[in-house]
């Protein structure tokens, strides 16, 4: 199936979305749609999510600038969860505020983490977490972790801090990806803001 929506939606991206909307890297938009198109919502519910998204990165960009280069944002039935590090409360507040005032965003579950630059300087001398390979690798096993719909899961990992966003159908599969994730090499902490709601 990625197949034949690849290309498509990749066309559509370009042709009618600015590619700074959704941050820098536009290819995550397009696995985000391939994702969406075998969850169990509908595709007005989908949508809703995808222009809120493009609202919030759009506005937290263009009023914070480079101070957010590292905030990530993601988005569930209109809920929000923010993660990333900056380096003063001030700063967390402020992307907190900016994506609440968007239109349509029901919840937000502001996870940034606070790091002085200090404080990064010495984390990155002290011992180096790539947040990448964890990501990677969490997408690998829940995929092929029995009983767990990863397509209505999202997952962030900051400095081995994995947030997980989303949607189990029930308590039983939460557990299970919960255990997933916290046996990743790399992984210290994992913090769940999945709804539990069965179809």
């Amino acid at each position: 199936m990625q197949k034949i929506f690849y290309p498509v939606l990749l066309a559509l991206f370009f042709h009618a979305t600015p590619v700074q909307a959704f941050g820098l890297n536009p290819l995550g938009f397009v696995k985000d749609a391939v994702e969406a198109a075998v969850e169990d919502r509908s595709s007005a519910d989908i949508s809703k999510d995808t222009k809120i998204k493009a609202a919030i990165v759009s506005d937290i960009t263009d009023k914070m600038g480079s101070k957010v280069i590292s905030v990530s944002t993601d988005v569930y039935e209109q809920d929000v969860m923010l993660t990333g590090t900056v380096e003063t409360e001030k700063l967390k507040q402020q992307a907190g505020t900016i994506a609440k005032s968007v239109k349509g965003v029901k919840k937000i579950y502001n996870e940034v983490i606070v790091h002085k630059k200090t404080e990064k300087d010495k984390g990155a001398v002290e011992g180096f977490v790539d947040d990448t390979v964890i990501e990677k690798k969490i997408n690998a096993l829940l995929l092929d972790g029995k009983d767990v719909n990863v397509t209505n899961f999202r997952w962030r990992s900051v400095g081995g801090h994995v947030f997980l966003f989303g949607r189990a159908l029930s308590k039983t599969e939460l557990n299970k990806a919960i255990k997933i994730v916290k046996g990743i090499k790399g992984v210290s902490l994992v913090t769940s803001r999945v709804k539990v709601k069965p179809k």
